[in-house]
């Protein structure tokens, strides 16, 4: 694979526009971006002590109860057989595979919580490129307190974003600006003709016109009919939803995440009111509480709205079943390592 056929990979912290870029990225004739089944977000923990087919075996079966089911079949056997040691060369096999059934020369991976694993990746694809894109965290806790996705308290998703932040900004600078970009939601909505041409430059590949166009695709009108939490894939790219925290966030819960995101907030250019470092932390009972108050509400509507809550539920109990199948070996594995 040369450089410019690496894949590219979304980092950064969910509801920050990621299905926007991952669109807009999937409508290049070159380029396949797949709804991603978040495999190292829900695999990583598993000891698996180098064996292959296990990872093979619990990936696949992540992948069929995905809710976004992929297009494509993808072959068990031609999956072990390619893939490399590790987790992540394991889900490379597979984000391959599909590139293939695509007929693209590259592939790319929207699972933002890859910001964790910027090193494993690097390790196994050197020519891997990052996008590392970022939202105002308020817009992002607004967006989380209404999704079937993220945390529902916007103080815990605050807490997500700053620290997905400092991990993003660690991988930019232990790896420089030619293998991680930082891509503004808010610049990506407000002037789409150059940052999609400055995300080309970047991963080395011409700007071609479906990309401003990608809500016309078949990818994004089945993304946006799938779940509510995902309705404006279909729309063309806008900056209605700048300053949705204005409507979405109690003064409350804005103080909030800004008391935590501050820091963050500073360093990538989004204004706060100072006086929110001034605001107590709520208490862990009542982030419980509320946020759980919310889930059910979002839970109600997504029962009624969205065509894969079913499928979502099933995904949840098959990656709890994983977890718990693996816990004696995870036990076994952390005693081993404590010697």
């Amino acid at each position: 694979m040369s450089a410019q056929d690496g894949p590219i990979l979304i980092i950064g912290t969910e509801r920050s526009g990621s299905n926007l870029l991952r669109l807009v990225l999937d409508a290049h004739s070159r380029i396949a971006v797949p709804h991603p089944p978040h495999f190292m977000r829900y695999l990583s923990g598993i000891p698996y002590n180098g064996d292959v087919d296990a990872m093979v075996g619990d990936a696949m079966w992540l992948l069929r109860n995905h809710i976004h089911p992929w297009p494509h079949a993808i072959d068990r056997a031609a999956v072990a057989e390619a893939a490399g040691p590790s987790l992540f060369g394991v889900v490379s096999a597979i984000y391959d595979q599909y590139r293939v059934a695509e007929g693209a020369a590259r592939w790319g991976c929207k699972s933002t919580f890859m910001v964790e694993h910027v090193d494993e990746v690097l390790a196994e694809l050197p020519d891997a490129r990052f996008l590392w894109l970022v939202r105002d965290p308020r817009d992002v806790a607004a967006s989380a307190k209404r999704a079937v996705f993220g945390h529902c308290h916007p103080y815990r998703m605050a807490l997500r974003w700053a620290a997905e932040q400092g991990l993003a900004r660690a991988a930019l600078e232990r790896w420089g600006p030619e293998v991680v970009r930082l891509v503004r939601y808010e610049d990506l909505v407000s002037a789409p003709d150059r940052e999609i041409r400055a995300i080309c430059d970047f991963i080395g590949e011409a700007v071609e016109p479906a990309m401003l166009a990608h809500h016309l695709s078949g990818n994004a009108r089945v993304t946006a009919s799938l779940s509510a939490s995902w309705r404006t894939a279909g729309d063309p790219i806008t900056t209605a939803r700048i300053g949705a925290h204005r409507r979405g966030l109690s003064d409350r819960e804005r103080r909030q995440v800004e008391s935590v995101a501050a820091g963050a907030m500073e360093a990538l250019r989004y204004p706060f009111d100072r006086s929110s470092l001034d605001e107590p932390a709520p208490g862990p009972l009542g982030v419980v509480l509320r946020g759980f108050a919310v889930r059910l509400a979002v839970e109600a509507r997504s029962l009624r709205t969205d065509r894969n809550h079913f499928r979502r539920w099933r995904r949840d109990a098959t990656v709890r079943r994983l977890r718990r199948r693996a816990a004696p070996g995870r036990a076994l594995f952390l005693a081993g390592e404590s010697r």
